[in-house]
């Protein structure tokens, strides 16, 4: 069978999220393992390096969890909904900057009244 379609992407996926999954817990391991022997003193950045890998951890496993069919039945739903928040919103902010514009145009070269009154004259 050739690669192609909806399999191919379907299994490439599958192994992308499998390799996320271990850099994640690769990256968790060496910033534990670089404390643990005092090659980094700061904890935060460890702290930091630690969520990350955590996030993508979670990343990944939730791709794993979603290209399965009853999960995508599910998601669709959500994304639709979350697909008309988005849009709503964007649209909302998008009408708001073409205000700012015209409002920045109208009123940028307007004198102060208090700068001097006899230049309206």
């Amino acid at each position: 069978m050739a690669c192609g379609g909806f399999i191919c992407s379907k299994n490439s996926l599958c192994a992308l999220n499998l390799l996320y999954m271990l850099v994640s817990l690769l990256t968790i391991a060496l910033a534990a393992w670089g404390k643990w022997f005092g090659l980094v003193s700061s904890f935060p950045v460890v702290a930091a390096i630690i969520g990350v890998g955590v996030f993508l951890f979670i990343v990944a496993t939730v791709g794993l969890c979603g290209q399965c069919e009853p999960c995508s039945v599910k998601l669709q739903a959500h994304v639709e909904d979350a697909l008309n928040v988005v849009g709503g919103v964007s649209l909302f902010f998008s009408f708001t900057e073409i205000l700012g514009v015209w409002l920045s145009y109208r009123y940028r070269n307007q004198k102060d009244p208090r700068s001097n009154p006899g230049a309206f004259i």
